[in-house]
């Protein structure tokens, strides 16, 4: 049975030939770091640091700022120097945490994890209880992300649906759907 596949397919320039043959190095920060707030479609993270806090590498700098969120991490140690908008990857205008490296790489103190041969019954009791107390919180935000995975599935299919039907679709049914999609959009913002 032959593979359905187009024509010639797409073959964008990989430039290999740049690193193909060059040893791996280490790459130094630079002086200044930049760490967005809004990294993903979720809500942004907020800063827990201000403008002349000292900070260590692996410290966290800015907690989730809702469901769909994740905490930032500072890679470095150093000073922040402000909170400002800066232009993302994708040309948007978003919030994010300067930090002037001090080239120092001070990290916070590592925490030790115990391992599980190291527990005594009555631990693992504990840390069993604890989970089972969390466990309908938890199923409850695994089916949130399930719908919320499977929404910007459909979205992306449909999106790509509508690009491929090209001129088969109607204007106006095009619009009907792209207005569709962004207001899913919004409200996956959310």
């Amino acid at each position: 049975m032959a593979f359905l596949t187009f024509k010639g397919g797409v073959h964008p320039y990989d430039g290999k030939e740049l690193s193909k043959e060059k040893p791996i190095v280490d790459f130094i920060p630079g002086k200044e770091l930049v760490y967005p707030l809004s990294q993903h479609i979720g809500a942004p993270a907020r800063p827990v640091v201000q403008k002349g806090d000292h900070v260590l590498a692996g410290q966290m700098i800015a907690e989730a700022g809702g469901f769909v969120s994740a905490p930032i991490h500072a890679s470095v140690s150093g000073t922040v120097t402000g909170i400002k908008r800066v232009l993302n990857n994708v040309g948007n205008k978003v919030d994010a945490i300067i930090i002037e490296n001090d080239g120092q790489y001070e990290s916070i103190p590592e925490e030790k994890t115990e391992s599980l041969d190291s527990l005594s019954k009555e631990e693992i009791e504990r840390i069993k209880a604890d989970a089972e107390l969390h466990k309908a919180e938890d199923e409850a935000k695994k089916k949130e992300m399930d719908t919320i995975n499977g929404t910007e599935s459909k979205v992306y299919g449909i999106e790509n649906a509508l690009k491929s039907a090209g001129d088969k679709v109607s204007e106006e049914d095009k619009k009907v759907v792209e207005t569709k999609i962004a207001e899913v959009k919004k409200v996956l913002e959310t």
